[in-house]
Parts: C-alpha cells; structure tokens; sequence
C-alpha cells in the first residue's frame, strides 16, 4: 500500500519532536511536512539538534499546508489553539489527531469552566472521539477527528476503567495520586521547570483544580455509566519522563487479591500496549515506548484496593498513543512504528 502521507503542525515541542522521531522509523508513513510559526525556513535539526542527518526537514508555515496532500494531521498546538486550525481546516478531507486539550472534554461550557479560555468551535466538541485505543477503539477507527488524551488521564483511566466497569470498586470517591517528570510542562521555560526549582525537590501543583480531574470523571462516567467522583493531585517529579499514578478505591464487593487481577488481565487481554506486571513498576520500566504498566493488588488490612499504573508520559501519554489511533483509523496493525523496547536503566 502507499505510505500514509502525515503532516506535523507545531514541531518545535516536545510532543511535536517525538512524534518526528517516532514517525521517521514507522513503516507505512512518509512525513510529508512539519510547520512552526516562530523557526519557519529553518531546518527541523537546527532547532532539536538531536535529529541532525535523521529528521532535516525545512520548517514551513501553516498557510503553506494547502501545497500539500495530506492523509493525516497532527496537531502538537497549545490549548486554545488546536480549535482554531480545527474549525478552518474541517472541510479538508484530511484526518485530524489533536494532541491538545481542546476537543476532550464534553461541552463547550465545561471545557470554558476548567480551562479559562473561550472555545470557538463547540461543533468539534459533538464530532471528536476521545483517543483512548483500549477503550474506544471502534469509534477511533471510523473517526476524522481524535482529541488525544492527556497524559495524566492516560494512566489514570487505564488503571480504573477496570474497577468500575467490573463493579469492583466504588465509583465515588476515588484517589488519584499522580507523579509526572518535567517534561510534562512543556519546553517553554518557566518558573515552574527551572532546574533550580526542580533539582532536589518534588511538590504537588493544580491541587483541587487540575483540568485533568474532568477529563478522568468524564471518560470513567462514560464507560461505567456510573456517576464517578475523582480527587486527583499532580506532583512534579525532578526527572525528565514518566509518569507514576497511584489508585485507591474500596471495593464494591467482597474480592481477593487473584481475583483483581486476573479481572485485569481478562479486561486488557486484546490489547498490547497495556502489561499487568507481576511486580510494583517503576517509570524507567517504560521509560521510551508506548507500554502502559499497571500492578493491582489488594490490601486485607485496610480493605482497599490499590492500583499502580505508570507510563512515558511523551510517548503513551501523548505522541505514541496519537501514532497508535493513527494506525487504528487507517487500518494498519495497531503496534505499527510503536514496537519500542523500554529504555532502562
């Protein structure tokens, strides 16, 4: 078959980057361009230098993207931006994988209320599918529009979804203690990521607010058809990648620790990117591929169940999971360019 022709628009980031790298080794892709606004002329390589004589691609401008051909977009764009390519662009027939938060969340008034930011283009709210492949995979196959998942979400919702929809677990409330690297903030530098703030040091941030917390109920309403209340707290890790989320939910019945498990086993049985580990993960477990790592057990003691889910939040939190709805909505085998070994140590 002719290689699927892919454009990247914002490459600049982190998101953006990786999906360059990921893309360049993906066998039945052929990039055919890459945009940013602020380095348009410049080479791909001059401005991520690890890519020199691997990715050097010319950078382009947006308003240039009708000199191509697409079949697939990728949007690596900031929140508030992602809507407006999305809305002139809606009567191309390229498909759209958004990896911003713009096109998650239910409505245009919820989206408004937790992120704070006016949203143009509710339409694409009603068309979008949320880019979950274990849980959504019919819909993303037949979708022109995917809103990625947040990274943060990804490893959360994988680790409840069986609970809830397994009525092993009460839907309200449940905990969510979530530790990300810094690379989860972007490459824009801020007082947040400096090295000086980071080095030595780990503290929780969104507390109470974290515009993840809806995404996470939503997703968990919609596929238990329960009404689900999540308190989640984000925390920054001084590391570069990975996320590690830590669950506790009380069970909704009388259960044992091999029955939870092999409950998660059965659940994620057709799905590959997802490995119920035989001991507690760790993030360099993960760390470079598309892997979900998730260890349920449960505690007699206190009576809970505890799930520990851990993944590379650049990858299945954000590029790899778009490559791996790529392949689902072109019909290609869904681990295609994702066959990535972890990098540990």
């Amino acid at each position: 078959m002719n290689k699927i022709k892919a454009g990247i628009i914002g490459a600049t980031g982190y998101t953006g980057s990786e999906l360059v790298r990921l893309l360049t080794n993906h066998p039945n892709v052929e990039i055919e361009f890459i945009t940013s606004e602020s380095r348009t002329g410049e080479l791909l390589s001059d401005v991520h230098p690890f890519l020199q004589g691997i990715a050097d691609i010319k950078l382009g401008s947006i308003k240039q993207i009708d000199q191509h051909n697409p079949d697939v977009v990728f949007l690596a764009l900031p929140h508030g931006v992602s809507m407006d390519f999305v809305k002139d662009f809606s009567g191309h027939p390229f498909k759209i994988i958004d990896l911003s938060g713009d096109f998650r969340l239910s409505t245009k008034e919820v989206y408004e209320q937790w992120y704070n930011l006016k949203h143009i283009y509710p339409e694409g709210i009603s068309h979008a599918v949320f880019g979950c492949p274990e849980l959504f995979s019919d819909r993303i196959r037949d979708a022109r529009l995917i809103a990625n998942p947040g990274c943060f979400p990804v490893s959360a919702i994988l680790g409840i979804a069986p609970l809830l929809t397994g009525n092993l677990a009460i839907p309200a409330p449940v905990i969510i203690d979530s530790k990300t690297g810094v690379t989860g903030a972007g490459i824009t530098a801020k007082a947040v990521n400096l090295y000086s703030n980071v080095n030595d040091n780990f503290k929780a941030y969104g507390l109470k607010k974290h515009r993840h917390t809806i995404e996470i109920q939503e997703i968990l309403n919609r596929v238990s058809g329960k009404t689900t209340i999540i308190q989640f707290t984000p925390h920054l890790l001084p590391v570069d990648r990975g996320i590690f989320t830590t669950i506790y939910a009380r069970p909704e019945k009388d259960i044992n620790e091999d029955e939870l498990r092999d409950y998660f086993i059965e659940f994620y049985s057709d799905h590959p990117f997802v490995r119920i580990r035989h001991q507690a993960p760790a993030i360099k477990d993960v760390r470079g591929t598309n892997y979900c790592d998730i260890y349920p057990v449960y505690d007699e003691r206190t009576g809970m169940i505890v799930v520990l889910s851990t993944i590379d939040n650049l990858i299945k939190g954000a590029s790899g999971v778009a490559i791996q709805n790529m392949n689902l909505m072109f019909g290609l085998d869904e681990t295609a360019g994702l066959n990535l070994v972890p990098l540990n140590p």
